[in-house]
């Protein structure tokens, strides 16, 4: 994978999430997501979202195994 395939704007991270752009923008602007800014753009490093998809997703299942065991 090349260097520039590993950095990705909001219209790419929104389809990779299929998510709208606009909500992207909002969890970058809020920190939800892992992001930065160069000028006025949002760019995402891919490994980053990647970690942030798993740590979201075991977080989930965590939550539903606590919700079960009450």
């Amino acid at each position: 994978m090349s260097r520039s395939s590993e950095i990705l704007t909001a219209k790419q991270v929104a389809d990779y999430l299929h998510i709208h752009p606009l909500t992207v923008h909002r969890y970058a602007r809020e920190g939800k997501i892992p992001a930065f800014k160069i000028g006025t753009d949002w760019r995402f490093h891919k490994k980053y979202i990647e970690k942030w998809i798993k740590q979201k997703t075991a977080s989930n299942y965590e939550q539903r195994i606590e919700k079960t065991v009450q």
